[in-house]
Parts: C-alpha cells; sequence; structure tokens
C-alpha cells in the first residue's frame, strides 16, 4: 500500500489530499478532529492529484456542484453507508443526523450517523459540513464550526454571518 500527498490553497485553509495506491483515500483540513498523524500520509507527490484539484478548484469558483473522482474510504461498513448518504445530499442543501439515520432503514441511529459523520475523511468532497441538527442548528464538524458555516453560506450563496 503506497500512500502519497499534496497540499492545496482553499478558502478554506490549506487542504491535505491523501492518496493510497494512486486513489484519493482522504482531504484532511488544519486542526481537523480525527486528522491522521501527518507522517501516515506518505511522501509528498502531487502527481495523483490533479482530477482532484482541478475539481476543487471548479467548487471553489462556483462552476462544479457535485464531485465525480475516484475514491478509496476506509471504515465500517456503517460508517460507509453513512458517507454514501453524505455524497447523495445536494449542493447546497442540508439534512440532519436524523433523517440520515432514517435514510439508512434505522430512525434511531442518529447519534451513530453523528460519529460517523465526524469520522468521515475526505471532507468536503464527502459533504459531512452538509448535516446539521435536528432544529436547523449547526452542531459537530471535524473541521470546526465556523468553517462549517462558512461552507454552508458559501453554497447557499449567502453571507457568512446570515445562515445560522
Amino acid at each position: 500500500m503506497t500512500k502519497q500527498h499534496t497540499v492545496v490553497d482553499s478558502p478554506y485553509g490549506p487542504l491535505t489530499l491523501v492518496a493510497t495506491d494512486g486513489v484519493l483515500s482522504g482531504l484532511y483540513m488544519p486542526q481537523q478532529r480525527h486528522r491522521p498523524d501527518e507522517e501516515t500520509f506518505g511522501e509528498e507527490d502531487p502527481a495523483p492529484f490533479g482530477e482532484a484539484i482541478r475539481q476543487l478548484e471548479a467548487y471553489f469558483a462556483r462552476e462544479l456542484t457535485e464531485f465525480d473522482l475516484p475514491m478509496r474510504l476506509h471504515g465500517t461498513d456503517f460508517q460507509q453507508r453513512v458517507w454514501e448518504q453524505l455524497r447523495q445530499i445536494p449542493y447546497g442543501e442540508t439534512r440532519t443526523y436524523g433523517e440520515l439515520a432514517e435514510a439508512l432503514g434505522n430512525a434511531g441511529a442518529s447519534r451513530a450517523v453523528g460519529l460517523a459523520n465526524g469520522k468521515n475523511p475526505i471532507g468536503i468532497i464527502v459533504p459531512c459540513h452538509r448535516v446539521i441538527g435536528s432544529t436547523g442548528s449547526l452542531v459537530g464538524y471535524g473541521g470546526g464550526l465556523d468553517r462549517k458555516q462558512r461552507l454552508l453560506a458559501f453554497e447557499s450563496g449567502t453571507p457568512d454571518d446570515a445562515l445560522f
């Protein structure tokens, strides 16, 4: 298993992209909760990330609303199912943890959904920032609530401070 990484600038701070055997397996923000130790990212090499970087640039330029990249997300079966549900949330929309739990067929699993959401290894591209609390409030985001608010405002086209 070969790992490589690169760091790219974004409006939300530097993003560390990680590939496992040439396939995107991580996108991490500074001070992100559950961010692996940097020595696990492998050698620095931008080669495997050309398309991911192109799509991220298009997303931040408001030219792309849905990512289409091969990814290798490492997690439990339940986490994988949650992360697949995250990818179904349309750009500019949100879902609650409870709604995701219901979509998975277990309405009582909202807390487990939240835990899986927090361990999403490919932030932004797998849009865990689009999940909110049952009252519509911002709760839990591994990249920080300020960054979550800014991402949601960006996608909805509203000023950062007008959403919540």
